[in-house]
């Protein structure tokens, strides 16, 4: 590759997104000397769109449900042309959700096919990421593990157990279809319930074997 990867991580919440995140940024940085670029599924660089995004996420309706989704694909093609492409050629990029996490959204609070968001949100997404990793485990668990974590960050019409239910669902038919989906990048399934060891091992060898890391002696001169 004559640039750095753009890598997607998503699952549900309690499944170690950030984690995986993390731990794939401390591997950059030590072993290339290159500090990856973490960015968020909403960037908020539109600002005309940033009213229409929070209403769209936390109070959505019938009323505001196609406002929130032409808001996203603005904001996703201002992240893409403003933040993301300009820092390939010097750096990786690590996203904490990207387009899958939208289709579970829309199919779950809205009733509408993976498909017709999915061509609403790519209509002109150009930028499509090398990798994404799809952190996946029961809800069960994956509640579990959120519900440990410090802070107040649960909503209680979506992190229960029929919706989580339902988004892994979504999940699993998504990229179990990939051909109807290209956008997504090449989708690797990776098992959460497995340590974190071996769950960012499995990351990085999903890298190696797409030939998306740099040469380490390369690296080094």
């Amino acid at each position: 590759m004559d640039r750095y990867p753009f890598i997607v991580v998503e699952g549900l919440d309690g499944t170690g997104k950030t984690t995986l995140r993390k731990g794939l940024f401390r591997l950059f940085e030590g072993l290339f000397r290159v500090t990856p670029l973490a960015v968020l599924t909403t960037n908020f660089l539109n600002p005309a769109v940033a009213l229409d995004l929070v209403e769209g996420k936390y109070q959505p309706t019938e009323e505001n449900r196609d406002g929130y989704l032409e808001a996203l694909a603005a904001d996703k093609q201002a992240t893409a042309d403003r933040l993301i492409s300009p820092s390939l050629p010097a750096r990786p990029v690590i996203a904490d959700r990207w387009l899958l996490s939208e289709l579970a959204f829309f199919a779950v609070k809205h009733d509408r096919p993976p498909k017709e968001t999915y061509a609403q949100l790519t209509k002109q997404l150009r930028l499509i990421p090398d990798l994404t990793l799809v952190l996946d485990t029961k809800p069960e668990t994956a509640m579990d593990r959120a519900a440990d974590r410090p802070g107040d960050a649960t909503r209680p019409d979506w992190d229960v157990m029929d919706v989580q239910a339902r988004v892994r669902e979504v999940y699993q038919s998504v990229t179990g279809a990939p051909a109807a989906f290209p956008a997504l990048g090449r989708v690797v399934r990776i098992n959460a319930a497995q340590d974190r060891a071996t769950v960012l091992l499995t990351a990085w060898k999903a890298l190696m074997q797409h030939s998306l890391l740099p040469d380490l002696q390369g690296a080094a001169s």
